[in-house]
């Protein structure tokens, strides 16, 4: 199976859950600086969103570069991983509303958790289509980052019943942990090119 649709389907999702993420963010009233102190959490959530969307989107381009060919499987994983992306709004909005009390925060770690699920059990499919000695598995490697964020989602949602900043941290330190680039996928694809 080609994979074009499917990557142009993902990128036209992603752009639809960044308009959707935005357009949560209420006009405040008044035009002084003050005015804008109500929406600063409303603000700062959809600041960390708008970054993972970011980061799955760029992974998800450099995953599907270095795929040769999808199948049904490869399909439904990508469509999971698209339905936690999809709930980025509701949780962003939950979150922010309610300046980071225990259960929105805990919620956003859950989806943020999922969605990291979803994108390895996606990767996981691309591999094993691809081979497990093809030049993408070599470049994935280990997959350290990978392995750590579900850890740290994990701990973010528990804490956040304890401390919602300390979640918020953490979930802050993985998108700042994926903001440095993966070159692995890159000089994979550079190489098979």
């Amino acid at each position: 199976m080609e994979k074009n649709r499917l990557e142009a389907f993902s990128d036209g999702v992603l752009a639809i859950i960044i308009t959707i993420l935005v357009l949560e963010m209420k006009v405040p009233h008044g035009s002084d600086l003050a005015a804008l102190k109500p929406i600063l959490p409303v603000f700062l959530t959809y600041l960390l969103s708008f970054v993972y969307i970011g980061i799955y989107w760029n992974n998800h381009h450099h995953l599907f570069k270095a795929c040769e060919r999808i199948n049904a499987r490869i399909m439904w994983a990508n469509l999971h991983l698209l339905f936690w992306l999809s709930l980025f709004p509701f949780v962003t909005g939950w979150m922010g509303e309610n300046h980071f009390t225990p259960l929105p925060t805990a919620l956003y770690g859950a989806v943020l958790l999922c969605a990291a699920v979803s994108y390895y059990i996606l990767q996981n499919l691309i591999v094993a289509e691809a081979g497990r000695d093809s030049k993408l598995a070599t470049s994935i490697g280990r997959d350290w980052k990978g392995r750590l964020s579900p850890v740290l989602y994990a701990a973010g949602i528990g804490l956040s019943f304890v401390q919602p900043w300390i979640a918020g941290s953490l979930y802050v330190l993985v998108a700042l942990m994926w903001l440095i680039p993966d070159q692995r996928l890159a000089r994979a694809i550079a190489t098979s090119h």
